[in-house]
């Protein structure tokens, strides 16, 4: 049994496809598709996810830790797996599973062909990151030259892609700085493929730079946000994919001489009375404290339901006063209304953080 059995992440495989395809619809057919699944896939589950993406078929999944790229070959994916975010201290594992290194910095690099000269391995796939001016990661143009030098010697490895991450592309106004990411990229990728003697995959759009710059996917795209819903253009329409449901643990009805409503006497009571349903998720389970007190509304048969008293760690309360709901019934926290889109706006940050902050403990299930 689910340690939280009245709680679930349901996952649809068709939205899922339709985005996909809404995606690769923008590309030439030669275009490689690259899914992130990082984070737990954006929270929506990896390895469900990773399958799912795989059969639809997906070129390329990207992590962003060597424990994620792990997890997902334990679990039988097979297909080419990035880690973008390699480090210097789990070179073994990533070599053992096959999972694919992103090098960022000449540090990295040579640590990494030290132990595949150890090995005796030659031409292990490995991935240059150019940094075009998001400034995170990844080697300065000031770099390439050094760069440059070292892969002319090193055999131990091949560079399968050369990428770049833009950090403003759905943003018009930033569009200016986004085409001067691009040109620096191109011509930085050319310098460094010159000295390869060999052309690998170039990549730099991700999921907004899909929908708004295709004329530049070059040879691979990266599909991260796009694929679980969000789109970067007003007006486009995606399918949400994650749906995060709970059933009604206990229904009240509370008159005012009962007092008040959760931790800290913050939840009251209407004159006329009201009529509170308990729900077994809180903010261990991603429901930020500050939807509390009435900040957002859920939906519970056809009908929006606020929050009422505080957020507890496991637990809120919902004010369902007139709607006709029984125990067991299922409110829906955000999926296809509220949206999680929505949610984001209320707390002011981004889907990306609503869906990563569902943790583990609630059961992902894919429904067809």
């Amino acid at each position: 049994m689910n340690e939280n059995d009245f709680s679930r992440l349901e996952i649809n495989l068709p939205n899922c496809l339709r985005n996909y395809r809404y995606f690769r619809s923008r590309l030439d057919d030669r275009t490689k598709m690259l899914v992130l699944v990082k984070a737990n896939a954006y929270g929506h589950g990896a390895v469900e996810f990773a399958s799912m993406i795989e059969q639809a078929g997906a070129d390329y999944l990207a992590v962003a830790y060597p424990v994620e790229g792990v997890e997902l070959r334990k679990a039988g994916i097979k297909v080419p797996i990035l880690v973008l975010t390699a480090g210097t201290d789990f070179f073994e594992e990533i070599i053992e599973y096959g999972l694919e290194p992103g090098i960022p910095n000449l540090v990295t690099l040579v640590e990494f062909c030290k132990v595949l000269d150890s090995k005796g391995i030659s031409d292990y796939p490995v991935h240059i990151k150019l940094d075009t001016g998001m400034h995170r990661l990844g080697f300065m143009t000031s770099e390439l030259e050094e760069l440059e030098e070292f892969l002319g010697k090193c055999h131990n490895v091949s560079v399968r892609s050369i990428y770049s991450h833009l950090a403003a592309a759905e943003d018009p106004q930033n569009d200016a700085f986004t085409l001067g990411q691009i040109e620096m990229f191109r011509k930085n990728a050319g310098s460094l493929t010159g000295t390869l003697g060999y052309r690998p995959m170039y990549h730099i759009l991700n999921s907004a730079g899909i929908e708004r710059f295709p004329e530049y996917q070059f040879d691979m795209v990266r599909l991260g946000i796009g694929i679980y819903g969000v789109s970067a253009l007003p007006g486009v329409q995606l399918y949400p994919v994650a749906s995060f449901k709970c059933k009604i643990l206990q229904i009240k009805h509370l008159k005012p001489e009962d007092g008040t409503i959760g931790y800290g006497r913050c939840g009251h009571i209407a004159p006329q009375g009201t009529v509170i349903a308990t729900i077994p998720v809180g903010y261990a389970d991603g429901i930020d404290r500050r939807l509390g007190n009435g900040s957002v509304s859920f939906m519970l048969n056809g009908h929006r339901v606020p929050t009422i008293g505080n957020i507890c760690m496991d637990m809120c309360m919902l004010d369902i006063t007139g709607v006709d709901a029984e125990v067991g019934d299922t409110v829906t926290i955000f999926g296809d209304e509220p949206t999680a889109s929505e949610i984001a706006g209320i707390l002011g940050t981004i889907p990306y953080e609503v869906f990563t902050s569902v943790p583990r403990r609630i059961e992902r299930i894919i429904t067809r």
